[in-house]
């Protein structure tokens, strides 16, 4: 090993340090070499992640089995604890002679695509045994590419998620992404499995000095058997080929497999993709973990800057076939990298450096800082938010929320952010802090958070700190996943969450809004709906039209035709749908969260839209609306039994245009509530039109209606 340091480093891969140095007599005695005789000593990275997948451990073996096909690949002579001795290919790396992004000369390409191909030439036999797990049939396509997903989660997600599942959350990664795309593996033809490389990218391909051949195939040890298709996927992704080039490429592997494999290249044009998008999946893991650990030992901005690159790069990859709806903004994933940046240089230098310095915050001064949680106590909020595992790390539709504990506090505190790339359709109508501000001084039975600090930090980035309400919030202990009432309300929480809206009618609203109370609500409801129709994307309301929904104007005419009582206003919560409802175990039952679409208006507005927006069964909604009735006075229930379902209606229409918009666009698609509602959209579609008194129409496209429904 001192013979190799000392005639110097050849190349560092991901999982190797490979060096070149010249047998010493004594050990080319050993190996039945001449001496002097150039080798590769390639040693084990110990600092390396799992990145990546692995069918074998046993290179050697590998090498064995492709030497009889190509015998100009490299032959281990040697293997000890983490390193190995292979014979030397003269040459040099095809990246130093043309680089990534750059096109490769045609002559070349053919040459890949005929080593490519003359894989399909080595003897099973010859093979260490596949896992226990591998596909049964050797021909299929979809099982092999499902194999694969789970085996990326396997080894490369979970062994990674403890100290990377905050980080990949906050980018919008969930934890079961990869499941979700194995499930959604299509049917592929048939091809008969090989030998795969890999790993084939330009730094394992050795332009040789002889040119006879003129490229060989190194570093093997990623090597698998399954579908061909599969390596020509990860060929075309990891070259880094131009996109003018991957034609190219393609038809001269499906050229030289054809000559030798035929039914290799069956389903070529439809099933490539499906492999080009697992390939850029699974990528995102290591790409932004890399990309993670180049900052730890760093302070700089352009390392910074180089980083937040990186992993754009790789969430826009895995943008389309993890189906994330909001791909973050270089902005946002600056200041993601920078927080996990500034928590982990404190773990690395226990606590002391410059740290604070990099969490300079600005107070807001709308809120004054509080005795109970100091301005020491929000910074260190902030040191500890970058390193707030998954389990702490939530992601809804509009806020990033991340539970940590800070010393000297003897509870848990979280610390929220807007996600700046949601395009929300419903507005905000009051300040979520003022909100929370009025609920706390009220001194009113409502469960809800109450707000410890408010203000920018990196970037001039808002946050705010709340005080945590999942579960375990009275110990140490909360890495408990909240609980939310996602199948309806049991009837104690029903009681419970109906006592708080009657709460809520004590609070002064005027703290918050002081022109509210104003008559008229309903009216100024439903031109908030139409001013959103009118404002809707192009597409959104082309589609609407087509489906049978009316344009702003005419629904406007539609809804003045309905009046309603009016009734005493009052604070609304505005969005009572499960996942803004967290257990609890007391007499109240359930916690309120998520108060940034707060309003002021009918008390009757909150308890319909909740029903609206929450499976609510007929036994439960009377039990709530009776509870309701007999703990306000008339001045807030006045003929309520004759204008709830005038609300319900218009929360019906609501859905129709703010769910069709968001299967549109994509937007906030990962979130629970919104998965749920356009899941049922056609049912939602049907009943907004019959609200509206407008025919069904019959779409003229086929395809969309089946999507529909």
């Amino acid at each position: 090993m001192a013979s190799a340091e000392a005639h110097g480093r050849l190349s560092s891969g991901h999982h190797n340090h490979n060096y070149v140095t010249p047998l010493p007599e004594d050990v080319a005695r050993l190996l039945r070499r001449d001496p002097g005789t150039p080798v590769t000593v390639r040693i084990r990275r110990r600092d390396v992640l799992p990145v990546v997948i692995r069918t074998w451990q046993d290179e050697p073996w590998i090498l064995d089995a492709v030497r009889g096909v190509l015998p100009q690949v490299p032959e281990c002579l040697a293997e000890g604890d983490g390193f190995a001795i292979h014979s030397h290919v003269e040459g040099v790396p095809l990246s130093s002679v043309c680089r990534n992004d750059k096109p490769v000369d045609t002559m070349l390409v053919g040459a890949l695509a005929g080593l490519l191909a003359r894989m399909a030439h080595v003897r099973r036999g010859a093979l260490p045994p596949l896992p226990a797990h591998w596909p049964g049939n050797h021909t299929d396509s979809q099982g092999f590419l499902q194999t694969l997903v789970h085996l990326a989660d396997r080894q490369i997600r979970r062994p990674n998620w403890s100290a990377f599942g905050g980080l990949f959350t906050a980018l919008g990664i969930p934890e079961d992404a990869l499941i979700r795309l194995g499930e959604r593996v299509p049917t592929m033809a048939r091809r008969p499995y090989s030998l795969l490389h890999g790993d084939l990218h330009r730094d394992n391909l050795i332009v040789t000095d002889a040119g006879d051949p003129p490229l060989v195939c190194v570093d093997w040890e990623l090597a698998t058997y399954g579908d061909p298709l599969h390596d020509l996927a990860i060929h075309l992704v990891r070259m880094r080929y131009p996109s003018f080039q991957w034609d190219e490429v393609t038809a001269a592997w499906a050229d030289a497999m054809g000559h030798v494999r035929p039914a290799a290249v069956n389903g070529l044009a439809k099933d490539l993709r499906h492999y080009v998008d697992f390939e850029r999946a699974q990528s995102v893991y290591p790409d932004v973990m890399r990309a993670a650990r180049s900052l730890e030992g760093s302070t700089d901005q352009e390392s910074l800057h180089q980083a937040t690159a990186s992993v754009r790069r790789a969430l826009e990859a895995a943008g389309e076939p993890f189906r994330l709806s909001n791909v973050p903004s270089s902005q946002e994933i600056e200041g993601i990298l920078h927080r996990w940046r500034a928590s982990h240089r404190t773990v690395l230098s226990g606590g002391r450096g410059p740290v604070t310095e990099d969490l300079d915050w600005e107070p807001d001064k709308r809120l004054p800082e509080r005795r109970d949680f100091p301005h020491a106590a929000v910074t260190e909020a902030l040191r500890e938010e970058g390193a707030a595992p998954a389990g702490r790390v939530f992601k809804g539709t509009a806020h990033l929320n991340s539970v940590v504990r800070v010393s000297g506090v003897d509870f848990p505190v979280v610390v929220r952010r807007k996600v700046a790339s949601v395009c929300r359709r419903e507005p905000s109508y009051l300040s979520e802090h003022a909100v929370l501000r009025a609920i706390e001084q009220s001194r009113v039975e409502v469960a809800a958070p109450r707000v410890l600090a408010l203000g920018t930090g990196y970037l001039g980035e808002p946050f705010a700190v709340h005080t945590y309400v999942g579960p375990h919030v009275g110990s140490r202990e909360v890495d408990r996943v909240p609980q939310h009432p996602v199948h309806g309300l049991l009837p104690h929480e029903a009681d419970g969450l109906v006592d708080q809206l009657c709460e809520l009618t004590k609070v002064d609203y005027t703290a918050v809004d002081p022109t509210a109370g104003e008559r008229g609500f309903h009216d100024w409801l439903c031109g908030q709906l139409v001013a959103l129709v009118h404002d809707l994307p192009r597409e959104s309301q082309h589609l609407a039209r087509e489906l049978g929904l009316p344009k702003a104007s005419r629904l406007r005419e539609i809804l003045s035709r309905h009046r309603v009582t009016h009734r005493k206003p009052a604070l609304l919560h505005g969005d009572l749908h499960p996942w803004n409802l967290v257990r609890r175990d007391d007499r109240l039952a359930l916690t309120i969260i998520d108060w940034e679409m707060a309003l002021v208006g009918d008390p009757l507005y909150d308890l319909v839209r909740h029903m609206h927006l929450t499976r609510t069964r007929p036994e439960i909604r009377d039990r709530m609306f009776r509870r309701w009735e007999s703990r306000l006075p008339a001045d807030h229930t006045r003929d309520w039994r004759k204008d709830w379902r005038v609300y319900r209606w218009l929360e019906i229409v609501r859905s129709a245009y703010v769910d069709l918009d968001r299967l549109v666009t994509g937007a906030s698609l990962d979130a629970p509530n919104v998965r749920r509602a356009v899941d049922s959209y056609a049912m939602t579609l049907a009943a907004a039109t019959a609200t509206l008194g407008l025919p069904l129409r019959a779409t003229a496209n086929p395809y969309l209606a089946r999507a529909l429904t």
